[in-house]
Protein backbone atom coordinates (compact mmCIF):
# COMPACT_ATOMS: atom_id res chain seq x y z
CA UNK A 1 0.00 0.00 0.00
CA UNK A 2 1.45 3.27 -1.23
CA UNK A 3 2.09 5.84 1.89
CA UNK A 4 0.85 9.54 1.05
CA UNK A 5 0.24 10.23 5.22
CA UNK A 6 2.65 12.23 6.69
CA UNK A 7 1.47 11.77 10.51
CA UNK A 8 3.62 12.26 13.03
CA UNK A 9 5.98 14.58 10.34
CA UNK A 10 7.18 17.88 10.77
CA UNK A 11 7.50 20.39 8.10
CA UNK A 12 8.99 22.94 7.97
CA UNK A 13 7.75 25.88 5.04
CA UNK A 14 9.43 28.92 4.64
CA UNK A 15 7.58 31.69 3.63
CA UNK A 16 4.52 29.81 4.37
CA UNK A 17 1.96 33.21 5.91
CA UNK A 18 0.25 33.28 2.71
CA UNK A 19 0.21 32.16 -1.42
CA UNK A 20 2.16 28.76 -2.38
CA UNK A 21 3.67 28.16 0.58
CA UNK A 22 0.53 27.91 2.69
CA UNK A 23 -1.36 26.04 0.56
CA UNK A 24 1.30 23.41 0.65
CA UNK A 25 1.28 23.54 4.56
CA UNK A 26 -2.47 23.27 4.27
CA UNK A 27 -1.86 20.41 2.72
CA UNK A 28 0.36 18.93 4.47
CA UNK A 29 -1.30 19.49 7.57
CA UNK A 30 -4.67 17.64 5.79
CA UNK A 31 -2.02 14.50 5.18
CA UNK A 32 -1.51 14.73 8.82
CA UNK A 33 2.30 16.44 9.25
CA UNK A 34 2.96 19.23 11.86
CA UNK A 35 3.13 22.55 10.76
CA UNK A 36 6.12 25.03 11.25
CA UNK A 37 6.77 28.02 9.12
CA UNK A 38 9.10 31.59 9.28
CA UNK A 39 8.65 34.68 7.89
CA UNK A 40 10.82 37.55 7.79
CA UNK A 41 8.25 40.29 10.10
CA UNK A 42 6.04 39.41 13.05
CA UNK A 43 3.33 40.95 11.51
CA UNK A 44 3.95 38.34 8.34
CA UNK A 45 4.07 35.84 11.24
CA UNK A 46 0.96 37.06 13.15
CA UNK A 47 -1.08 36.84 9.63
CA UNK A 48 -0.15 33.45 8.68
CA UNK A 49 -1.01 31.95 12.44
CA UNK A 50 -4.30 33.68 12.28
CA UNK A 51 -4.88 32.18 8.56
CA UNK A 52 -3.72 28.37 9.77
CA UNK A 53 -6.08 28.73 12.83
CA UNK A 54 -9.09 29.77 10.60
CA UNK A 55 -8.46 26.60 8.87
CA UNK A 56 -8.07 24.35 12.04
CA UNK A 57 -4.47 23.92 11.87
CA UNK A 58 -2.23 24.61 14.90
CA UNK A 59 0.99 25.53 12.89
CA UNK A 60 3.95 27.44 14.47
CA UNK A 61 5.75 30.77 13.56
CA UNK A 62 8.83 32.00 13.77
CA UNK A 63 10.23 35.62 12.61
CA UNK A 64 13.57 34.70 10.40
CA UNK A 65 15.25 35.94 7.51
CA UNK A 66 16.12 33.01 5.78
CA UNK A 67 19.22 34.71 4.35
CA UNK A 68 20.89 35.15 7.50
CA UNK A 69 22.71 31.89 8.64
CA UNK A 70 22.95 32.37 12.33
CA UNK A 71 19.43 33.45 12.63
CA UNK A 72 18.87 30.86 10.57
CA UNK A 73 20.44 27.82 12.84
CA UNK A 74 18.81 29.58 15.78
CA UNK A 75 15.30 28.88 14.31
CA UNK A 76 16.45 25.62 13.28
CA UNK A 77 17.35 24.77 17.27
CA UNK A 78 14.36 26.23 18.36
CA UNK A 79 12.67 24.08 16.50
CA UNK A 80 14.12 21.21 17.20
CA UNK A 81 13.77 21.79 21.13
CA UNK A 82 9.81 23.19 20.88
CA UNK A 83 8.47 21.02 17.92
CA UNK A 84 11.23 18.45 17.13
CA UNK A 85 13.72 17.35 14.55
CA UNK A 86 12.91 18.81 11.23
CA UNK A 87 11.46 15.57 8.74
CA UNK A 88 10.19 18.09 5.56
CA UNK A 89 11.78 20.80 4.22
CA UNK A 90 10.27 22.87 1.60
CA UNK A 91 12.55 26.20 0.52
CA UNK A 92 9.68 28.12 -0.63
CA UNK A 93 10.71 31.89 0.14
CA UNK A 94 11.71 34.22 -2.22
CA UNK A 95 11.24 37.19 -4.40
CA UNK A 96 11.54 38.42 -7.79
CA UNK A 97 12.69 41.80 -9.31
CA UNK A 98 10.64 42.53 -12.61
CA UNK A 99 14.01 44.94 -14.12
CA UNK A 100 15.54 45.12 -17.75
CA UNK A 101 19.19 43.20 -17.53
CA UNK A 102 20.54 46.73 -18.22
CA UNK A 103 18.99 48.78 -15.99
CA UNK A 104 19.55 46.26 -12.88
CA UNK A 105 22.01 47.13 -10.42
CA UNK A 106 24.52 44.41 -8.72
CA UNK A 107 22.85 45.30 -5.44
CA UNK A 108 19.33 44.37 -6.89
CA UNK A 109 20.74 41.34 -8.67
CA UNK A 110 22.48 39.73 -5.26
CA UNK A 111 19.68 40.36 -3.82
CA UNK A 112 17.35 38.15 -5.55
CA UNK A 113 20.39 35.45 -5.78
CA UNK A 114 20.44 35.80 -1.92
CA UNK A 115 16.48 35.17 -1.66
CA UNK A 116 16.02 32.40 -4.11
CA UNK A 117 19.38 30.59 -4.06
CA UNK A 118 21.54 31.66 -1.15
CA UNK A 119 18.83 30.89 1.58
CA UNK A 120 17.67 27.27 0.29
CA UNK A 121 21.88 26.38 0.47
CA UNK A 122 21.40 27.86 4.27
CA UNK A 123 18.25 26.41 5.33
CA UNK A 124 18.89 23.22 3.80
CA UNK A 125 22.46 22.75 5.30
CA UNK A 126 20.94 23.99 8.49
CA UNK A 127 18.77 20.57 8.84
CA UNK A 128 20.45 18.12 6.74
CA UNK A 129 22.68 16.76 9.62
CA UNK A 130 19.51 16.37 11.75
CA UNK A 131 17.86 14.09 9.29
CA UNK A 132 21.30 12.29 8.74
CA UNK A 133 21.30 11.43 12.30
CA UNK A 134 17.41 10.62 12.06
CA UNK A 135 17.49 8.47 8.92
CA UNK A 136 15.60 10.16 6.58
CA UNK A 137 14.79 13.44 5.28
CA UNK A 138 12.29 15.34 2.51
CA UNK A 139 13.73 18.43 1.00
CA UNK A 140 11.57 20.32 -1.47
CA UNK A 141 12.48 23.54 -3.19
CA UNK A 142 10.35 25.54 -5.04
CA UNK A 143 11.98 26.24 -8.43
CA UNK A 144 9.97 27.84 -11.18
CA UNK A 145 9.64 27.57 -15.37
CA UNK A 146 12.49 30.10 -15.03
CA UNK A 147 14.46 27.16 -13.77
CA UNK A 148 14.52 26.02 -17.78
CA UNK A 149 13.22 29.00 -19.71
CA UNK A 150 14.02 32.38 -19.81
CA UNK A 151 12.37 35.60 -19.96
CA UNK A 152 12.61 39.79 -20.55
CA UNK A 153 12.91 41.72 -17.05
CA UNK A 154 13.52 38.26 -14.87
CA UNK A 155 17.92 37.83 -15.07
CA UNK A 156 18.66 37.53 -11.55
CA UNK A 157 14.91 35.54 -11.02
CA UNK A 158 15.94 33.31 -13.59
CA UNK A 159 19.82 32.80 -13.02
CA UNK A 160 18.47 32.09 -9.57
CA UNK A 161 15.65 29.24 -10.14
CA UNK A 162 18.29 27.64 -12.53
CA UNK A 163 20.98 27.26 -9.65
CA UNK A 164 18.46 26.18 -7.36
CA UNK A 165 17.95 23.11 -9.97
CA UNK A 166 21.17 22.46 -9.85
CA UNK A 167 21.15 22.83 -5.81
CA UNK A 168 18.38 20.48 -6.09
CA UNK A 169 20.15 17.74 -7.82
CA UNK A 170 23.64 18.08 -5.94
CA UNK A 171 21.89 17.96 -2.50
CA UNK A 172 20.64 14.77 -4.28
CA UNK A 173 23.45 13.59 -4.98
CA UNK A 174 25.57 14.13 -2.19
CA UNK A 175 23.16 13.17 0.55
CA UNK A 176 21.15 10.50 -1.48
CA UNK A 177 23.10 7.81 0.63
CA UNK A 178 21.25 8.79 3.65
CA UNK A 179 17.98 8.01 2.37
CA UNK A 180 17.76 12.27 2.18
CA UNK A 181 15.52 13.29 -0.94
CA UNK A 182 15.67 16.61 -2.25
CA UNK A 183 13.52 17.27 -5.55
CA UNK A 184 11.93 20.38 -6.80
CA UNK A 185 9.07 21.89 -7.67
CA UNK A 186 8.15 24.23 -10.79
CA UNK A 187 4.97 25.96 -10.55
CA UNK A 188 3.21 27.42 -13.54
CA UNK A 189 1.19 30.55 -13.46
CA UNK A 190 -0.62 30.64 -10.06
CA UNK A 191 -3.83 32.52 -9.26
CA UNK A 192 -2.91 34.60 -6.14
CA UNK A 193 -3.55 37.80 -4.67
CA UNK A 194 -0.36 39.24 -6.38
CA UNK A 195 -1.29 38.72 -9.63
CA UNK A 196 -4.89 38.94 -9.37
CA UNK A 197 -4.48 42.52 -11.21
CA UNK A 198 -3.24 40.52 -14.29
CA UNK A 199 -6.73 39.04 -14.45
CA UNK A 200 -8.82 41.81 -14.41
CA UNK A 201 -10.71 42.58 -17.24
CA UNK A 202 -9.94 45.84 -18.58
CA UNK A 203 -12.41 48.72 -18.69
CA UNK A 204 -13.73 47.62 -22.52
CA UNK A 205 -14.28 44.14 -20.90
CA UNK A 206 -11.23 42.81 -22.72
CA UNK A 207 -8.76 40.33 -21.28
CA UNK A 208 -5.60 41.86 -19.85
CA UNK A 209 -2.83 41.22 -22.63
CA UNK A 210 -0.78 38.68 -19.99
CA UNK A 211 -3.64 36.91 -18.73
CA UNK A 212 -4.38 36.39 -22.43
CA UNK A 213 -0.81 35.03 -23.13
CA UNK A 214 -0.70 33.21 -20.13
CA UNK A 215 -4.19 31.36 -21.30
CA UNK A 216 -2.82 30.76 -24.62
CA UNK A 217 0.41 29.07 -23.89
CA UNK A 218 -0.87 26.98 -21.66
CA UNK A 219 -2.76 23.63 -22.47
CA UNK A 220 -4.56 23.91 -19.88
CA UNK A 221 -5.86 27.37 -20.78
CA UNK A 222 -5.93 28.79 -17.54
CA UNK A 223 -4.23 30.24 -14.65
CA UNK A 224 -3.66 27.53 -11.74
CA UNK A 225 -4.93 27.33 -8.03
CA UNK A 226 -2.23 27.33 -5.17
CA UNK A 227 -3.97 24.28 -4.10
CA UNK A 228 -3.11 22.34 -7.24
CA UNK A 229 0.22 22.72 -5.73
CA UNK A 230 -0.58 20.68 -2.65
CA UNK A 231 -0.74 17.17 -4.20
CA UNK A 232 2.72 17.18 -5.82
CA UNK A 233 4.12 18.47 -2.33
CA UNK A 234 2.60 15.99 -0.61
CA UNK A 235 3.80 13.41 -2.90
CA UNK A 236 7.25 14.27 -2.46
CA UNK A 237 7.17 15.19 1.30
CA UNK A 238 6.16 11.47 1.41
CA UNK A 239 7.34 7.76 1.84
CA UNK A 240 5.77 7.15 -1.89
CA UNK A 241 8.30 9.17 -3.41
CA UNK A 242 10.90 7.60 -1.77
CA UNK A 243 12.97 6.63 -5.06
CA UNK A 244 12.34 9.88 -6.46
CA UNK A 245 15.45 12.10 -6.01
CA UNK A 246 16.84 14.93 -7.66
CA UNK A 247 13.80 15.59 -9.99
CA UNK A 248 11.85 18.71 -10.73
CA UNK A 249 8.22 18.62 -10.43
CA UNK A 250 6.62 21.22 -12.88
CA UNK A 251 3.05 21.97 -12.07
CA UNK A 252 2.60 24.17 -15.26
CA UNK A 253 -0.56 22.96 -16.82
CA UNK A 254 1.44 21.79 -19.73
CA UNK A 255 3.18 25.46 -20.60
CA UNK A 256 6.55 23.72 -21.20
CA UNK A 257 5.49 20.59 -22.74
CA UNK A 258 3.70 23.44 -25.45
CA UNK A 259 5.01 25.61 -28.14
CA UNK A 260 1.80 27.95 -28.48
CA UNK A 261 -1.11 28.44 -30.59
CA UNK A 262 -0.09 29.02 -34.53
CA UNK A 263 -1.04 32.75 -35.09
CA UNK A 264 -4.63 33.46 -36.76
Amino acid sequence: MLNFRLDGKIALVTGASYGIGFAIAKGFAEAGATIVFNDIKQELVDKGLAAYKAEGIEARGYVCDVTDEAAVNDMVAKIENEVGVIDILVNNAGIIKRIPMTEMSAAEFRQVIDVDLNAPFIVSKAVIPSMIKKGHGKIINICSMMSELGRETVSAYAAAKGGLKMLTRNICSEYGEYNIQCNGIGPGYIATPQTAPLREKQEDGSRHPFDSFICAKTPAGRWLEPEELAGPAVFLASEASNAVNGHILYVDGGILAYIGKQPK
